[in-house]
């Protein structure tokens, strides 16, 4: 037995935010995408170096 639902329209959520909140949210952004793009470089070079290292198939 299903419930039928009712299709709504999305609703909007209004919040308030001091600006010292919203700068240190947005450093911690700019610190987690620059450990993103570290990790891409490390994740990527290790990936280079499994694959410079692997025997010819023949």
């Amino acid at each position: 037995m299903s419930t039928a639902q009712m299709s709504r329209p999305p609703q909007t959520l209004y919040v308030s935010i001091r600006r010292d909140e919203l700068r240190q949210l947005k450093d911690e952004r700019d610190q987690l995408q620059q450990e993103v793009l570290r990790l891409r470089s490390h994740l990527q070079g290790q990936l280079e170096q499994t694959s410079g290292a692997r025997p010819a198939l023949c």
